[in-house]
């Protein structure tokens, strides 16, 4: 059996993660969706919440498991029999990066391999910082994430008010 983990912050999970998860089901025999708990920027959710949201996601796909952690990616891969890490690619800067950490991974330990695929073309623009940015505009994010997680931002957004200081604006604000 080939188990991948599937790592990000998913903060929020959206259409871009749901499509690499599942065709990563395709790929493999069981996919972990492993939801970090501690990531060096700021999140909108809590770990319990972006577990929540990604186990509703894929409630219905019995190949695909959602889980936290925390610790070096590759740590968590050995503990708990997984082979493979699955990446996503949208940008060319994204490979970049993609790479210096699949290389470092492989430094720590090489029997685990890295897989990368690339995201579909209508994923491309799409990362969790857009969505938090869109969402803490009072935009439209229901082409973006499931309806679940688009009540959940727009409750915390009403929550946090409009000039709240989580997530910072770039340029759809102008």
């Amino acid at each position: 059996m080939i188990r991948a983990v599937f790592p990000g912050t998913f903060d929020p999970i959206h259409y871009g993660h749901i499509d690499i998860a599942h065709r990563a089901a395709r790929l493999f025999d069981e996919v972990i969706v492993a939801v970090y708990d501690r990531p060096l920027k700021t999140l909108l959710f809590s770990p319990d919440e972006r577990i929540a949201f990604a186990e509703e996601v894929f409630r219905k796909n019995e190949k695909i498991k959602v889980t936290g952690y925390s610790g070096l990616t590759v740590e968590f891969c050995k503990k708990i029999g997984a082979q493979v890490i699955v990446r996503g690619l949208r940008v060319f800067s994204d490979f970049e990066y993609e790479f210096r950490m699949a290389l470092a991974n492989h430094r720590i330990d090489p029997d685990i391999e890295v897989v990368a695929l690339i995201t579909h073309e209508k994923h491309t623009f799409l990362s969790g910082a857009t969505v938090r940015e869109i969402a803490s505009l009072s935009g439209d994010v229901s082409s973006l994430v499931p309806p679940h997680v688009e009540a959940a931002l727009k409750k915390r957004f009403g929550e946090l008010g409009e000039w709240q200081d989580i997530v910072p604006t770039s340029s759809l604000r102008d």
